[in-house]
């Protein structure tokens, strides 16, 4: 039986002196998809970073495809992981296509050239995300929402197996926030990989993951199957203010009620 793409034993997040989550077991199965919810500060970007090891943590209670991330090269680990940020920068002027080929750096020999099927993946990953026709403009020169399509575009074109996902609706009209996470759904499911998704909004983890982490900013969370813990009552109790919701055919939709 293969083991979980990440498990989590007793963890704890802290920031400064405030436990922000405490003795989290978390294990996330190959085509599994985990939305982590909850208010600013409660400990969602802190726990994707903690997974790539980008903030200090205890990294013998962590484990990527059943090895300790603490035994993880980071060269070796950005061919497992791959994160889209919540804020993508661009220091330094490159083209859409140089950007994008960025994600098959961590998969290239050391001092070999890009191979054919680097550029077909980078290739298609464009297309996927609509920014073909602007493979060779600079990317300083591109709006906020085709910055963040073009960032998940050079994470497809990394292929991870797990997807860390950091407010991916981020900058993008809600065309491309449902074409976007329904990809990243099939994508998971069609290459057995897992994704790891934080964001505000409950109405798409509703949508797209099947698992849910609800952080109460305490200390104390919730984690389980998505119908057991999108409920009117925890949710209210995550977000600090009243939270309901109405079922229709498409499912069920969740609103603030004052």
């Amino acid at each position: 039986m293969m083991p979980p793409i990440v498990q989590t034993r007793q963890l704890q997040l802290r920031m400064g002196d405030r436990t922000l989550c405490d003795r989290l077991d978390l294990s996330v199965l190959a085509g599994q998809r985990l939305a982590v919810l909850g208010q600013n500060g409660s400990g969602k970007t802190t726990l994707l970073h903690a997974l790539l090891k980008l903030g200090p943590v205890d990294e013998s209670r962590i484990e990527i495809e059943g090895r300790l991330l603490s035994t993880w090269p980071r060269a070796e680990l950005a061919r497992r992981v791959g994160i889209l940020f919540q804020d993508n920068r661009d220091d330094m002027p490159a083209s859409v296509y140089e950007t994008v080929m960025l994600g098959r750096l961590p998969h290239l020999p050391a001092w070999r050239w890009e191979r054919p099927e680097d550029y077909a993946l980078a290739d298609q990953a464009l297309k996927t995300v609509g920014l073909e026709h602007l493979a060779r403009r600079d990317v300083g020169s591109l709006s906020g929402g085709e910055r963040q399509r073009l960032a998940i575009a050079s994470l497809l074109t990394q292929a991870p197996r797990l997807y860390l996902l950091d407010e991916p609706s981020n900058h993008l009209d809600i065309s491309f926030q449902i074409k976007t996470l329904a990809l990243l759904t099939d994508t998971v499911k069609r290459d057995n990989s897992a994704l790891i998704m934080a964001t505000h909004d409950i109405n798409l983890a509703a949508r797209f993951c099947d698992h849910i982490l609800l952080l109460y900013g305490d200390g104390s969370y919730t984690l389980g199957a998505q119908a057991d813990v999108l409920t009117d009552e925890k949710l209210s109790k995550a977000y600090g203010c009243d939270i309901r919701h109405v079922s229709t055919d498409a499912g069920q939709f969740y609103f603030p009620a004052a």
